[in-house]
């Protein structure tokens, strides 16, 4: 049968067969390069089909892929668009990505945080789909936030204060976008390789020089385990490394929300108490440990000196001031973020210690609020949320407030929170906030 295989695939294109290709990979057998071009290829022009682009993955979810298969695949859907041109961008290129997660608004402290210290932060984020959000849903509830950039203006917003968040008007890795999708209604998305490939076809297409990922672990991320979550985020260093993109990879605790607040107002408001001293003291935390990685990278110091940047800039002013003419450039009005003015308190029924808040289930139901999308076609509640008045570890006392919710109607189902906030009689271990790094 490997035999069989061996002399079959060694052929080019025109004698290629989508069956073949699938069946070859059921097999556990080694797709070649020409092999994943053609597939990639005869999928966007429509002459394979859904069908059989499902079958293909399945196979690969089920035996995986090797290195060299998976640089492969980056390759060719990173060149299945374009790749954003910085050259006319001075100074150091530091990009950021994370995985996801509930509460997530890094990307609004970190940004102007790394650009404070001189370097550039060329960033170009998505909307949220599912129980996660996204920047750019964040940034829209600022009044008249522009969130879609011309070329031109995203450079000279980049070149004027080293700073500019957008999304694309680039048909930046198309094949991906595709995939993705066909990935996502076919249980296919928890592939490491096709995760890999996804995340860094689309970092390299953006064209930093440096690249910080943060790979996020637990209840509330895709990966539950911190062994997938240490095998992607090396994978993932692997591709930048054979792209020539210097890249490190943070691996961080999704077993709890990030912050006090998850919804898009909400987490811009959170993000500005940040960047003014204040806020969470573990999401400051990861927020500082995040940017000291990427001006150690962009700037080639160690990380000690790089923390001592960063926490400085956070104390002085100038991150804040950063963010601030960010959305001066963006022709936002930072005085006007949308948050709903009415709210609910969560109180306890119970006393003892609060062990743990299940985050899947939170993102979820802030997703139900308004603030998330089941389809990308969906609209959003930018001001809707839910604020933590308790963290992991506290006693917690009957009538105390848990959480603020905001809202717009009446129905808030108030009875699902009993199932999210964990009291227990005696006081759990609490988990770390960074599990690991891999360089």
């Amino acid at each position: 049968m490997l035999l069989c295989y061996f002399l079959l695939y060694n052929g080019i294109g025109d004698n290629m067969n989508i069956v073949d290709l699938i069946n070859k990979k059921r097999e556990n057998l080694e797709l070649t390069k020409e092999e994943l071009n053609y597939i990639i290829d005869s999928y966007m022009q429509g002459i394979t089909k859904d069908y059989q682009i499902s079958a293909l993955l399945m196979a690969i979810c089920l035996n995986g892929m090797s290195e060299e298969e998976t640089f492969n695949l980056t390759e060719i859907m990173l060149n299945s668009g374009e790749i954003y041109n910085l050259d006319n961008v001075n100074g150091i290129k530091v990009d950021k990505h994370s995985t996801g997660g509930v509460g997530d608004k890094t990307t609004l402290v970190i940004a102007p945080l790394v650009a404070s210290s001189g370097l550039v932060v060329p960033k170009m984020s998505g909307r949220g789909l599912g129980h996660t959000g996204g920047t750019i849903d964040k940034l829209e509830s600022i009044e008249k936030f522009n969130v879609s950039l011309k070329r031109e203006d995203f450079i000279k917003e980049l070149n004027a204060i080293g700073l500019a968040i957008t999304t694309t008007d680039m048909d930046m890795v198309p094949a991906d976008k595709k995939l993705y999708a066909l990935r996502d209604v076919t249980g296919t998305v928890s592939s490491i390789p096709l995760i890999a490939s996804s995340i860094m076809s689309k970092k390299i297409a953006t064209n930093a020089d440096k690249i910080v990922l943060d790979v996020k672990v637990g209840d509330g991320a895709l990966l539950k385990t911190k062994e997938s979550a240490i095998e992607l985020a090396k994978l993932m260093v692997k591709i930048g490394k054979h792209f020539n993109k210097e890249t490190i990879a943070v691996i961080t605790n999704m077993n709890y929300p990030i912050g006090s607040s998850v919804g898009n107002g909400l987490e811009v408001q959170e993000a500005i108490q940040t960047l003014k001293g204040a806020g969470d003291p573990d999401f400051r935390n990861l927020c500082i440990t995040l940017a000291s990685y990427m001006i150690s990278l962009g700037k080639n110091i160690d990380f000690e000196s790089a923390k001592a940047e960063v926490i400085t800039n956070l104390d002085n002013g100038l991150a804040y001031q950063k963010f601030e003419q960010m959305v001066s450039y963006q022709n936002g009005n930072i005085k006007n973020i949308d948050i709903s003015s009415k709210t609910i308190n969560y109180k306890s029924t119970k006393e003892g210690y609060l062990n743990n808040i299940k985050t899947l289930k939170l993102g979820q139901y802030v997703m139900k609020l308004g603030a998330g999308r089941e389809s990308i076609e969906d609209n959003i509640d930018y001001g809707v949320g839910i604020v933590l008045n308790k963290k992991i570890g506290d006693y917690i006392h009957i009538g105390d407030t848990i959480a603020t919710i905001y809202v717009r109607g009446e129905d808030t189902s108030l009875k699902l929170l009993d199932d999210i906030f964990i009291i227990e009689e005696h006081q759990g271990e609490k988990e770390p906030l960074i599990y690991d790094v891999v360089k």
